[in-house]
């Protein structure tokens, strides 16, 4: 660009530059605090670090995220389809989801987890749960209300806590009591600034199940403390049949909040369905969050979620199946890395501790991913102590697992 003196209207002196040479570095504009206490998505930078890779011409394999590579039912994209067609599904839709889809979500939780709730008024639809974690926050959470996080954890429960302002504390979850909550050593300490509590079984990353035993003292904790309890239950049907909710817990609505998803049991990640239970008050806040967050849910998406819901328990045994036989591979090349594991563990993932020839996680998923061509996720994601465990996910299909593990067979073997 070149202002010239004699006819620029500020009479300004002669400037040559281009337009790139101006960016927001050279303004006073800086992004909100909160900004300042998260960092970006430890996948998003991952996934663009691997997309670059296979536009060098790399062939990665990506065993990292727990992304379902299976199809939903033929039924439920039948129903997209069905309902797409149709001239007046696509407009705006109700914040609280269509009513098909809440008694959907009722009855599945009658029939998996038996447990009653209401349609009309304790459940509340998602796009997806991750939202929720943000919308249950903004909801009950001020700035410098502390929040029990679990470690190891999923990462998102942090960076939410750190956007509203509140103040994240940790509880630890250990092998030796098969990843559980010490709740009897957290009554010893100071809580009386704690507002709300993160649970997350069957758990992510380390496969553990919870028992109606943890739950009913969960339940008896949030009460006495007045703690708010939220479990995060979307992979109770993923290599598992003991289905558990914490809202089995007579008076668990009370002071606990569920979250749960399509996207892991129904192969529906992209669609972005979720739900919300809990008691009508809590719901009612959440709403407050959520209707001046988004403008409702496709009615399409909604039509097929209520499909995918009503499917018998043989769909779940189908799909496990495949898991069943991906997971003996996913063990086989833990065990080429020397790590150890639980074979007990559910849920779509394996967790596993490296051997100590290995100074960390971080660095053994680098060497993997550039000397092989794959993707495994460091432990460190889900707590920094956790550098000497790694995780594989399950969403890979039979002949890219066992290429994934050929490969890694011949680094090890270097």
């Amino acid at each position: 660009m070149e202002l010239l003196k004699n006819h620029h209207p500020f009479n300004c002196v002669v400037l040559k530059k281009s337009y790139s040479d101006f960016s927001i570095h050279n303004m006073s504009i800086l992004p909100a605090n909160r900004i300042n206490q998260v960092e970006e998505y430890y996948f998003s930078i991952k996934l663009k670090e691997i997309d670059q890779m296979r536009r060098n011409g790399h062939h990665v394999l990506n065993l990292g995220i727990g992304n379902p590579d299976m199809p939903p039912a033929p039924t439920v994209l039948d129903a997209l389809h069905q309902a797409a067609l149709q001239d007046n599904n696509h407009g705006y839709q109700s914040y609280v989801g269509i009513p098909e889809l809440r008694e959907a979500f009722s009855s599945w939780y009658k029939t998996y987890f038996e447990v009653d709730l209401n349609p009309a008024n304790e459940i509340l639809p998602l796009m997806g749960s991750k939202e929720g974690v943000m919308h249950i926050s903004m909801a009950f959470l001020n700035p410098g209300d502390e929040v029990l996080l679990p470690d190891p954890g999923y990462p998102t429960y942090l960076s939410v806590c750190n956007l509203v302002g509140a103040k994240p504390r940790t509880f630890a979850l250990e092998p030796d009591n098969n990843w559980m909550p010490d709740l009897e050593g957290l009554e010893k300490e100071d809580l009386s600034k704690v507002k709300m509590m993160w649970v997350n079984y069957p758990n992510m990353p380390t496969g553990a199940k919870a028992s109606l035993d943890l739950f009913k003292r969960l339940v008896d904790f949030g009460k006495r403390h007045q703690i708010i309890i939220c479990n995060d239950n979307p992979y109770s049907f993923i290599l598992n049949n003991e289905y558990l909710s914490i809202l089995q817990v007579e008076g668990a609505k009370d002071i606990c909040i569920e979250l749960n998803s399509l996207s892991k049991s129904h192969n529906m990640a992209g669609w972005r369905v979720g739900m919300v239970a809990s008691n009508p008050e809590f719901i009612q806040y959440i709403l407050r969050v959520k209707s001046n967050m988004d403008s409702g849910m496709f009615r399409p998406l909604q039509m097929a979620a209520v499909e995918a819901l009503k499917l018998p328990a043989s769909w779940y045994d189908e799909v496990n199946t495949e898991y069943t036989k991906r997971r003996v591979i996913v063990f086989e090349i833990m065990d080429l890395l020397g790590c150890v594991y639980d074979k007990n563990q559910v849920g779509m993932f394996v967790w596993a501790k490296i051997p100590a020839t290995f100074e960390s996680a971080r660095l053994l998923s680098d060497k993997i991913l550039h000397e092989a061509n794959v993707f495994l996720t460091p432990g460190y994601i889900f707590g920094e102590r956790w550098d000497n465990h790694m995780r594989i996910s399950l969403c890979t299909n039979l002949d890219d697992l066992q290429e994934a593990k050929s490969r890694i067979e011949k680094v090890i073997k270097k």
